[in-house]
């Protein structure tokens, strides 16, 4: 029988609009990092169950085994999304998953350029968390590990400087401090002596007391909110090509699941014109 004229071009009972590609290379992506997010999850909660209680809380906004939780639950959430949504061809999941995708993208978009306009202000909250680190140096292990590479690696010590140290209630430089570390930074303030084969913990012993010529014969006496902010300076292009590699996966995924969106519609519209039709004679 002749088409009616006008009439869309017919398409074989088998025909699809949604493209297996496009459906389960979203599938695989999401599933990669599902499975991260689930291992993110593992660790930080690992780490939080073999820390003291009463230490883990007392840093709580710094704990970096609570912020790989919730990075993690809220990844595993939104790839769930991804993944159940590319694989039962469920428009809302897609769409969810692409709104949310879209929305921590221009979070993070937003976050550096804020963070670039206001560097003034973006200096003082690093000051602020730095300078709470040091309150809670020895009540979190994670966080003094933290600190100590941070320190090794900049070559610094403390916030603005070695004196911050007298923050926190064992370095203190009271005359009231019982704490045999009083008026000392930790050991990772100390230069680096060659070859040296057992690491001297206690080099840091008294430093607090010394004015910056003498405490910068055996100790870094630079604070490390300057030395990150020369390191940034210094290695823009890596960070710019660190934040790329992390744009580009949310931009696939945004892009692929509006690809299938719209592949799924067009299947839907088919299916219903081919249900309207079925019994036209002109068909």
């Amino acid at each position: 029988m002749a088409r009616r004229p006008g009439a869309p071009a017919a398409y074989g009972e088998d025909f699809s609009f949604v493209s297996p590609l496009v459906k389960y290379l979203l599938f695989f992506f999401n599933m990669l990092f599902w499975v991260i997010s689930m291992v993110m999850v593992a660790v930080g909660v690992y780490a939080r169950l073999m820390k003291h209680a009463e230490a883990a809380l007392a840093c709580l906004a710094v704990d970096p085994a609570i912020l790989l939780i919730v990075v993690g639950i809220l990844m595993f959430l939104l790839t769930f999304c991804g993944c159940i949504g590319s694989l039962r061809e469920n428009i809302c999941l897609l769409q969810t998953f692409s709104l949310c995708l879209t929305i921590v993208f221009l979070l993070q978009l937003a976050a550096g350029v804020l963070g670039f306009v206001f560097s003034d202000k973006a200096r003082g909250k690093v000051s602020e968390i730095i300078n709470n680190a040091i309150v809670h140096y020895r009540d979190d292990l994670d966080l003094q590990n933290l600190i100590d590479f941070g320190q090794k690696k900049f070559g610094c010590c403390g916030g603005i400087s070695y004196k911050d140290w007298s923050l926190n209630m064992y370095f203190n430089c009271s005359e009231d401090n019982p704490s045999r570390e009083r008026c000392s930074v930790p050991y990772s303030c100390c230069l680096p002596t060659p070859n040296q084969a057992v690491i001297n913990t206690m080099c840091g012993q008294g430093m607090q007391a010394l004015d910056y010529l003498e405490a910068s014969k055996v100790i870094y006496t630079n604070g490390c909110i300057d030395r990150l902010v020369n390191w940034i300076h210094s290695n823009l292009f890596v960070l710019g090509g660190v934040a790329l590699g992390l744009a580009i996966p949310q931009l696939v995924g945004i892009l692929l699941s509006m690809i299938l969106v719209s592949q799924i519609k067009d299947q839907i519209k088919l299916q219903l014109y081919n249900q309207q039709h079925r019994a036209d004679p002109w068909y």
